[in-house]
């Protein structure tokens, strides 16, 4: 389909705070060229579906959720522009590159695998299609993004920011790392403490757990590129990575939500409403 709209910016529905959401990996709408070459379904194990969703009462707490429209797997926007693999590419990136460890395995700006060396595209992409879809969604859904954070910081003097996500059933198989103990049902990712104030992390966490949830913290993910940029705790600006196993509100085979759903959706809704008060607090002080 067009992409016409590569994002939804869901602005607070009643009295603004300092928090901003974002979820860019669970977008559903598949551009009509993208021209992959496995099944759709397959492909879809890409997307952290319904998190958007999952996470709806945000904008009904004062804060801002931003949603991509466009799947992961047609480009990252948890990625950096030059995390790109050359050897997707029919020729020359103008630009120097800086692929790291996922994206050597596929999982770059644009994946050029799906599932265990599964690739997704049955031939290789021109420079200038690439660059089409980092000009149509990946730069406008960070400049929304940014506009977001900086007015926010403007006006309140800090910003506690949620970056969004979902993760697989299993995920230490995908990242092909072998743990001693289950995965959790949330992930909070801070990069080894560097992009979010403690605090907030344990609020985040507390509150996961009075709720009846396993959550573990960078185990097994830290967080990547958008919490590397914003979080500047220094600045008061505090970014956090949050991550949610699957089937505890969807049927990874079907993408469809489960029993669970409603459950977890409003577990969701009133962690977002006590964060939202303590921004509101944190950024009066």
């Amino acid at each position: 389909m067009p992409l016409d709209t590569p994002f939804t910016l869901h602005r607070p529905l009643t009295a603004p705070v300092p928090l901003v959401c974002d979820s860019p990996h669970s977008g559903t709408d598949y551009p009509a060229d993208y021209d992959h070459a496995v099944p759709r379904a397959l492909l879809r194990r890409g997307e952290d579906t319904h998190v958007d969703a999952l996470w709806a009462a945000v904008p009904a707490v004062g804060g801002s959720l931003l949603a991509a429209h466009f799947p992961r797997t047609y480009i990252d926007c948890n990625r950096t522009e030059d995390d790109l693999d050359a050897d997707l590419l029919d020729g020359p990136w103008p630009q120097p590159l800086n692929p790291g460890e996922k994206t050597r395995l596929g999982y770059g700006l644009v994946w050029r695998n799906i599932a265990a060396d599964t690739p997704i595209y049955a031939r290789r992409l021109t420079v200038s299609e690439v660059r089409a879809r980092i000009e149509r969604c990946y730069r406008p859904y960070h400049a929304a993004l940014t506009r977001c954070i900086e007015d926010t910081a403007v006006r309140f003097g800090a910003v506690w920011h949620l970056n969004l996500h979902s993760m697989p059933n299993d995920a230490y198989e995908r990242l092909r790392i072998r743990s001693p103990r289950p995965l959790a049902d949330f992930v909070l990712g801070d990069r080894d403490g560097s992009t979010c104030e403690p605090a907030f992390v344990d609020l985040v966490e507390s509150g996961l757990r009075a709720r009846g949830y396993t959550v573990a913290r960078n185990d097994p993910y830290k967080g990547v590129q958008l919490i590397a940029r914003i979080g500047q705790p220094a600045r008061r600006r505090h970014s956090l990575q949050i991550e949610i196993r699957r089937p505890t509100y969807m049927d990874e085979v079907t993408r469809e939500r489960n029993a669970g759903f409603a459950t977890v959706q409003r577990d969701l809704g009133d962690l977002a409403a006590t964060l939202a008060r303590y921004a509101s607090e944190q950024a009066a002080r």
